[in-house]
């Protein structure tokens, strides 16, 4: 084994070398430093404005609670979790507005990080370092820093493909015998279910997939069993994902790039997924700014994208990423992946959504349910992926195509595949809006008269 011990130090020493206005940036989900993030509340007392920089943070930590980041921290991140949600209204957590693809360069050209700091698997025999569990911005961010230093555990599984260091570009060590985070396996409900069966009757085999977290994803995963040589090239590795590979369902022959390959920027799941990812060459964890760059995704034929959303207008804007101005997650690689599929030979994109959702009246608590599929964004809402990229939009009720459409024709498309008792209020809205005549014939066949 590789002789580390001349860059090994304590967590305390890591912490000793953050200083005020500092900007620390820490790996990526599942590849947080456990245990600096940890202790970085014992140093509030003596720092000021120090910015952490994260994406998608799983890790807790005290550091965490709006007394420590009254003055201590700010939060900057690229994905909110539901962490970072609660605690907007404190003025000290701020959204990176970003393409997943570019988010590293993007931030290095505005903000330098002053000490980077992630968790990865032990040193090679040559001292290579394996960044735990992806590379979507960290091998960037790290190149560019003052400071590098790894949290490494023998619990890390080793990752293949383009997401290391040299021993020479990694300052300091830390030794760790931690397990990474996992996430819990969301069971499909009877929604998703409908939903994963529609957008699987639209895949074929040998095409490649994009998926991503959560109950649709899922589903769709637990429908694509009967499919036959998919190839998988995604921005997430999943447990689900996972599952089709054991079954023999993805075998990536068919692929144009990286043939026979799973091709990922980052991986988040259960403890059998990282296992299952031990030292497998089968799958390969790449720089984010490769995977995710619509060109690359457009190498291999057949490339179909699933994401989801949380609304959508009857001209196609999606926000996937917040509810009004309150931002609930990020864009991620929604608009690459939806791209690049649609700019692949025989590629496609589907954004999937429930027709309705549930709100909850903060003043009376009395819950309504309300249309996904909405005349107008609600004000503020980010559009994460414009209407001049969107494709496939599913729900329950059915998949619409509107590539190529006119705002007239993809809004009465759109309401089609809205909740039923919904439709007609708005078919109202959109001849209020000027996008439907008032006698439209088509109206009549939208609302079943």
């Amino acid at each position: 084994m590789f002789d580390y011990s001349a860059k090994k130090i304590t967590v305390d020493q890591a912490l000793g070398m953050v200083k005020d206005y500092d900007n620390v940036t820490v790996g990526m989900a599942g590849a947080e430093p456990l245990l600096f993030l940890g202790k970085l509340h014992t140093i509030a007392d003596r720092v000021k404005d120090v910015t952490i920089t994260s994406c998608l943070n799983t890790a807790p930590g005290e550091y965490l609670s709006e007394k420590y980041l009254e003055k201590a921290f700010k939060l900057d991140s690229w994905f909110y979790s539901p962490t970072l949600r609660k605690l907007q209204k404190t003025g000290r957590v701020s959204y990176i507005s970003n393409h997943l693809h570019y988010a590293g360069s993007k931030r290095n050209a505005y903000k330098k990080t002053n000490v980077f700091i992630g968790s990865a698997s032990m040193p090679d025999e040559n001292g290579r370092i394996h960044f735990s569990l992806g590379n979507v911005y960290e091998e960037e961010i790290a190149k560019a820093a003052d400071v590098v230093i790894l949290e490494i555990s023998p619990n890390i599984p080793l990752c293949h493909g383009q997401n290391y260091l040299e021993w020479d570009e990694v300052d300091h060590v830390i030794e760790a015998d931690y397990f990474l985070p996992t996430i819990p396996d969301v069971p499909p409900n009877e929604k998703d279910l409908v939903i994963g069966r529609i957008i699987a009757d639209h895949i074929n085999d040998g095409d490649c997939i994009q998926v991503g977290i959560g109950g649709i994803p899922n589903a769709v995963c637990e429908s694509l069993t009967g499919k036959r040589d998919l190839g998988v090239h995604t921005e997430m590795m999943t447990t689900g994902i996972m599952r089709l590979m054991k079954m023999g369902v993805v075998t990536g022959k068919k692929k144009q790039r990286d043939v026979g390959k799973v091709v990922c920027a980052f991986a988040l799941g259960s403890q059998e997924m990282y296992e299952f990812m031990d030292d497998n060459p089968d799958i390969i964890t790449g720089r984010g700014s490769e995977v995710n760059d619509p060109y690359i995704i457009a190498g291999n034929d057949n490339q179909v994208s699933i994401n989801t959303s949380v609304e959508i207008d009857f001209t196609g804007q999606c926000c996937s990423e917040s509810i009004g101005t309150m931002q609930i997650s990020g864009t991620g690689g929604q608009s690459d992946t939806a791209v690049g599929a649609q700019m692949s030979k025989n590629g496609r994109s589907f954004i999937a959504l429930y027709s309705t959702a549930s709100v909850k009246d903060k003043a009376t608590g009395e819950v309504t349910e309300v249309s996904k599929i909405v005349p107008t964004l609600n004000v503020g809402a980010a559009v994460s992926l414009s209407r001049n990229d969107v494709d496939w939009v599913v729900t329950e009720y059915g998949a619409v195509h509107l590539k190529g459409t006119s705002v007239h024709d993809r809004t009465l498309m759109l309401i089609s595949v809205a909740h039923p008792k919904f439709r007609k209020g708005l078919l109202e809205e959109a001849v209020k809006l000027g996008y439907l005549a008032a006698h439209d014939p088509e109206i009549a066949k939208v609302v079943g008269e």
